[in-house]
C-alpha cells in the first residue's frame, strides 16, 4: 500500500560526473547569480513551492483516513462513516493530482521563460564576437552550449528544484505523520531505514560505475572497428602486416565487454533483489515489533497498516535527498558553461557614440583608399596601399596565390578588431 506522491525515484542513486566537477572547479558559479535569473519570477516560484508543501501535507491525510476505516467504520459497519472516509480518500487523491498538474504547468513555464531569455541573450552576445572567436571555437561547441546546455537548464526548475523541495517536504511530513501514529515504532524506524537506504545506494552506485566502464569499452570497440575496417585502416594493416595484432586487440576488448555486461546485469538484478528484500523486510519488522507490548503501546490494526505504508513511503524521498549533491553540481555545471559565454568580452564593442546611417544616402559602393594592414606578428604588411572601388550591385573575384591577402582583404570590410586597418580608410 502506498500513500502520497512518493517523492523521488525509486531506489535511484546519482553519482557526480567528473566533467561537471572539473567544470565548476575551472569556472565556479555564485548561487546568487543563478537566483538572479529567477528573481523576476519569484511570485510564480513561491506559488510552486506552496503547492509542493500543500501536496505533501494533504497526502498525509490518506493514512489517517485508512486507519479510521479499518478501526471504526468497518468493525462497526458504519456505512455513512465509510462513505465519508472513501470520499475523503478520493478527494485527497484528486486534489494532489490536480495540484501536481498545476505545479508542472507553472514550473515548466518559468523554466521555458528563463531558457528563452538566456538563449536570446547568449545568441546576441555571440554575435558581437569577432571572426577569430568562431575560427578558434568548434561550431559544435557553440551549438551545444546554445541549445543543449540551455535546454538542460530547464530541468533545474522542472526537475531538480521541484524534486528537492518535494523530497524534503514529503520526508518531513511523512516523519511527522509516523510520530503522530506511533512514536515507539518511529524510533524503531530510525534504526531500520538508514541501513536500507545505504545498502540500496551502494548497489546503485556500483551499477553506475560498471555502466560507465562498459560505455568506455564500447567506445574503444567502435574506434577499433572504424580504424581497422575502414579503407585507410585496412590498407595500413595490410601494408604493415598487423592483421593478427589488430584482431587480438579487438578480441581482448570484446572479452572485457562480455565481463562488464555480465557484471552490469548481475548488479541490476542485485539492485532489484535488494529493493524487494527491503520493501518486504520493512513491514515485516514493524509487524514483529507491534506484537511486543513494549513497542505496540495498544496499537490498533488500522494504525499498524497506516504506519507500515508511511514507512515504505519515506524510503523514496530519503533516496532523493541523498542525490541532492549530484543534482546540484550537474545543474551548476550547466550554468557555468552558459555564463562562460556570457562573460566573454565583446571583441566587437558597441560604439560609444554610434553614427546614424542615412540609408537613402548609401549608394552601396565599397571604396578602399590607400589601405594598409599588417598582422601583429607579421614582418611585412599583408595589404600595402590598396586602392579599390567595388561598384554597387557588382561582384568581385579575387585571384592570387595562397597567402597573398585575399581573405584578409575581405575580412577588413567586416570591421572586426583583428582586421582593423593600419592606415587608410574603407568607406561605404
Amino acid at each position: 500500500m502506498n500513500f502520497g506522491n512518493g517523492g523521488g525515484r525509486r531506489g535511484g542513486a546519482a553519482s557526480i560526473d567528473p566533467a561537471d566537477r572539473a567544470q565548476l572547479a575551472e569556472s565556479p558559479v555564485a548561487a546568487s547569480r543563478v537566483i538572479a535569473l529567477f528573481r523576476p519570477h519569484w511570485r510564480t516560484m513561491s506559488v510552486v513551492t506552496a503547492i509542493i508543501v500543500a501536496t505533501s501535507i494533504i497526502s498525509m491525510a490518506q493514512p489517517f483516513l485508512v486507519r479510521a476505516a479499518i478501526d471504526d467504520a468497518l468493525p462497526n459497519q458504519d456505512v455513512r462513516l465509510l462513505l465519508w472516509l472513501v470520499g475523503g480518500m478520493l478527494a485527497v487523491a484528486t486534489t494532489t493530482s490536480l495540484l501536481g498538474v498545476v505545479q508542472t504547468w507553472m514550473s515548466t513555464g518559468v523554466g521555458q521563460r528563463v531558457m528563452h531569455e538566456l538563449r536570446t541573450k547568449v545568441f546576441a552576445h555571440l554575435q558581437r564576437q569577432s571572426m577569430s572567436f568562431f575560427t578558434r571555437t568548434r561550431g559544435g561547441e557553440v551549438q551545444s552550449r546554445l541549445i543543449n546546455d540551455i535546454s538542460g537548464m530547464q530541468g533545474v526548475v522542472t526537475t531538480t528544484a521541484t524534486s528537492i523541495a518535494s523530497n524534503v517536504t514529503t520526508a518531513v511530513a511523512t516523519a511527522v505523520a509516523m510520530v503522530a501514529l506511533s512514536w515507539r515504532l518511529s524510533l524503531l524506524s530510525l534504526l531500520v531505514i538508514p541501513p536500507a537506504v545505504y545498502l540500496t545506494r551502494r548497489v546503485a552506485l556500483l551499477r553506475r560505475e560498471i555502466t560507465a566502464r562498459k560505455q568506455r569499452e564500447l567506445a574503444t570497440l567502435h574506434s577499433q572497428v572504424e580504424e581497422g575496417l575502414s579503407v585507410s585502416g585496412i590498407l595500413l594493416t595490410k601494408t604493415l602486416g598487423a592483421g593478427a595484432t589488430a584482431s587480438s586487440r579487438f578480441a581482448d576488448t570484446s572479452d572485457r565487454l562480455v565481463g562488464l555486461e555480465l557484471r552490469s546485469q548481475l548488479a541490476g538484478r542485485w539492485r532489484m533483489a535488494t529493493m524487494q528484500i527491503i520493501f518486504a523486510a520493512i513491514p515485516a519488522i514493524i509487524y514483529l515489533a507491534a506484537g511486543f507490548p513494549a513497542t505496540a503501546g495498544g496499537m490498533t490494526i488500522g494504525t499498524l497498516v497506516a504506519f507500515t505504508a508511511l514507512q515504505s513511503q519515506l524510503f523514496r524521498p530519503l533516496m532523493g535527498i541523498l542525490n541532492i549533491g549530484a543534482q546540484w553540481i550537474a545543474s551548476m555545471a550547466l550554468f557555468s558553461r552558459i555564463f562562460g559565454y556570457l562573460d566573454l568580452v565583446a571583441e566587437v564593442p558597441e560604439p560609444v557614440e554610434p553614427v546614424s546611417l542615412d540609408v537613402e544616402a548609401v549608394r552601396g559602393e565599397v571604396r578602399f583608399e590607400d589601405v594598409t594592414f599588417a598582422y601583429a606578428d607579421g614582418e611585412r604588411p599583408a595589404l600595402d596601399s590598396i586602392d579599390l572601388v567595388v561598384p554597387a550591385g557588382s561582384s568581385l573575384a579575387l585571384v592570387g596565390d595562397t597567402g597573398s591577402g585575399k581573405s584578409t582583404l575581405a575580412s577588413t570590410i567586416a570591421g572586426h578588431p583583428k582586421y582593423t586597418v593600419t592606415s587608410g580608410s574603407i568607406t561605404l
